[in-house]
């Protein structure tokens, strides 16, 4: 009997994985099913990036421009084709398919003036996120909202996965004071929702500027679940930023991103940004020995020199000096928790390096929210800093459920 409770046990297994890497249709998929009746003679002004794209890779100006009046589109971060470095200054341009003009989001304006929303009936948001605080997409998603509602235009979200999960949430949430464009609204490093779920949320909740709400409509995905990391919904993976290659780059960001916040590279400059981190004064054999028995991913030694790659890094940190490096190999992404992992990282590294190790203030503060991880790696208070983080993490998705769209 046991024997046959395994069997069934795998099959149904099997049978789940396969649904999963076969099932999930995107928000932009269903509307093509819908035959874009919902957008039928109306103004359409799109907020997209070289992400948005159906299961068939067609991209959504090409088919929003065939099937409704599109005016406008608007590019975050990164450029449309997603292949400018971070931080890069972006133009506004021409899409030499079909002559919309491109307005640039990430340039001279990074809210949507009411002249560019003129005679638009409809925002319509579609990119891929990676469900971290700090990634801009979502300050550019929030910055469309508040322009939207000021100037009385629903908005609408075309929902995609959160690729890192949706029922994981890490780090400490952003306190009022530490907003900025890569932290704008109250929430967890690592917030476990998907693009459609966290603008109902900011939406709900009133963190908009001045409490203002949106017309807001999400067009929600088919066949996705929380648990599913991206591999497992059978979408193609393009990368949402140059930095960002792969899932496994995703896995490890919302903890190694913190690093930019520090005098320790983290990886830019190299072919595994992210996954290798590092400095020209780093004892990595003691880091690595004292890591050893972390969760869910490895660390071996390495060395590695920073260069100049176009569209990735124009001036990463410790430019052509050699650097003593560890490199990240993630083992077990379920047990994995990356927000935990460079914390106890930083720790170490702070303890073994009291003098070469420095913070890069205040950047390092508006990234992990507020000053509590840089105070309490100072005063070597870790593990309470932890333990308030999960319990303010628990409150969090307490909260946030009544936003789950799956």
């Amino acid at each position: 009997m046991r024997i046959l409770q395994k069997i069934s046990y795998l099959l149904i297994s099997l049978i789940g994985l396969t649904q999963a890497k076969t099932g999930v249709d995107c928000g932009l998929d269903g509307v093509i099913k819908n035959d874009f009746v919902e957008f039928s003679g109306k103004n359409v002004g799109l907020v997209c990036n070289h992400t948005s794209l159906d299961q068939s890779g067609n991209h959504i100006i090409d088919l929003f421009f065939e099937k409704a009046n599109l005016k406008v589109v608007f590019a975050p971060e990164h450029g449309l084709r997603g292949d400018e470095a971070a931080g890069g200054h972006i133009n506004d341009g021409i899409d030499d398919r079909t002559g919309v003009p491109i307005v640039s989001l990430y340039g001279k304006t990074r809210k949507p003036t009411p002249e560019m929303l003129r005679n638009l009936d409809v925002l319509v948001y579609d990119i891929q996120d990676v469900g971290v605080r700090f990634y801009t997409y979502i300050s550019t998603m929030a910055y469309c909202m508040e322009a939207a509602a000021e100037n009385n235009i629903p908005f609408v979200v075309l929902d995609r996965p959160n690729p890192v999960r949706g029922d994981m949430v890490e780090g400490g949430i952003l306190e009022k004071g530490f907003n900025s464009f890569v932290g704008m609204h109250e929430v967890p490093v690592r917030y476990g929702l998907t693009a459609g779920e966290y603008a109902q949320l900011i939406n709900g909740e009133g963190y908009l500027r001045d409490g203002i709400r949106v017309q807001l409509s999400v067009v929600k995905m088919k066949g996705w679940q929380r648990h599913h990391w991206y591999d497992e919904t059978g979408l193609t993976w393009v990368a949402p930023s140059p930095n960002i290659p792969n899932l496994e780059t995703a896995i490890v960001y919302p903890g190694m991103c913190l690093l930019e916040g520090t005098n320790l590279s983290e990886g830019r400059g190299t072919e595994t940004p992210f996954l290798l981190f590092g400095a020209p004064w780093l004892d990595s054999q003691k880091i690595c020995s004292l890591m050893d028995n972390t969760k869910g991913v490895a660390f071996t030694c390495t060395t590695f020199t920073p260069r100049e790659i176009k569209g990735k890094a124009t001036n990463p940190k410790f430019r052509d000096e050699p650097c003593q490096g560890i490199l990240m190999k993630v083992t077990d992404r379920n047990d994995y928790r990356p927000v935990e992992t460079t914390v106890l990282l930083l720790q170490k590294i702070a303890e073994i390096h009291p003098k070469e190790f420095q913070w890069n203030e205040p950047w390092i503060d508006k990234l992990s929210g507020n000053s509590d991880l840089r105070k309490s790696i100072d005063e070597k208070n870790v593990k309470q800093l932890l333990s308030l983080w999960r319990l303010a993490n628990e409150r969090f998705i307490d909260m946030a459920q009544k936003y789950f769209l799956y």
